[in-house]
């Protein structure tokens, strides 16, 4: 699911965000993708990233998901899904030219699923480079239970186009493990109220800990989402832990701003596959490229 930063631009006299519709922003060009890195937390190197919506207003400045997706029509939520979609494939070949190999993810829901012909849009527009690892859907784990027998229909054949599926906001749902038996999902993303304080909160750290175990079991990675200090994030690698994002490690960022950070980051690090990227840098550092 989107991160909800706390940070909202001024709107009205409320102090909310104006509300914008989904089909204007996307019509008058408003809409950009924004990108959230995701680190290997066993070779602390980048390894990815999660495509996230945001609105960039004439008047308003950037205004997060909370100030347009709720309440819109299902035929809106299409239509973003697919510019979405489309426009995190054309991001990679855009990150692969400057020597970037990124795996993406975008979030899905499954009324997305049952409506967008997914596996055909990819298939037109994905990348047509050898290099492409395939993208990812990320579907929250309530939705994922809700409608297993479709999610499991669904992950079978897109895998043929280069489509994985995630389980997103993992222990959110309280489904039970036995219902994730014999569902094919390449990551199990941990909802990020577990991930705080799992160095400290002894609850927590059981929930990640069993998250990351269950999914090395399916044979899937493990992915903790919503880091936000050194503590969670040294406790999480000891868990084994395997990628990680946060804005402890980096926050949402255009386009630019992330293809310019990883530009800055080192002439060397661009001829490779997965560039460097120290897990222990602070947000701050990384997003200002001074780490």
């Amino acid at each position: 699911m989107d991160i909800l930063e706390p940070r909202s631009p001024a709107g009205n006299a409320s102090g909310q965000p104006p509300r914008i519709e989904i089909d204007e922003a996307l019509d008058k060009g408003w809409f950009q993708i924004w990108y959230q890195p995701k680190i290997d937390l066993k070779r602390k190197c980048l390894a990815g990233a999660e495509a996230l919506a945001r609105i960039r207003h004439p008047r308003f400045g950037v205004l997060l998901p909370g100030s347009f997706l709720p309440g819109i029509a299902e035929q809106s939520v299409c239509r973003l899904a697919e510019h979405a979609l489309i426009t995190a494939l054309e991001s990679w070949t855009t990150f692969e030219q400057a020597g970037f190999n990124l795996h993406l993810a975008i979030n899905i829901p499954v009324s997305v699923l049952l409506t967008l012909r997914i596996a055909e849009l990819v298939e037109m527009r994905r990348p047509q480079s050898d290099r492409w690892p395939g993208i990812i859907l990320e579907v929250t784990e309530d939705q994922i239970v809700r409608h297993m027998s479709l999610a499991r229909d669904l992950a079978d054949r897109f895998r043929a186009s280069g489509i994985d599926f995630a389980i997103d906001d993992f222990g959110a749902g309280y489904s039970s493990f036995s219902s994730l038996r014999g569902l094919p999902f390449i990551e199990l993303k941990i909802d990020s109220s577990f991930v705080k304080n799992c160095a400290t909160d002894t609850t927590n750290a059981a929930i990640c800990q069993t998250a990351i175990d269950l999914a090395h079991r399916f044979g899937s990675a493990a992915v903790a989402e919503g880091i936000e200090s050194m503590a969670d994030l040294q406790a999480l690698m000891v868990m084994g832990c395997d990628f990680g994002q946060g804005v402890m490690i980096a926050p949402p960022m255009s386009q630019e701003t992330f293809l310019a950070l990883l530009n800055q980051r080192s002439s060397v690090a661009r001829a490779q596959t997965q560039p460097s990227l120290p897990a222990d840098v602070p947000a701050q550092r990384l997003a200002s490229g001074q780490a």
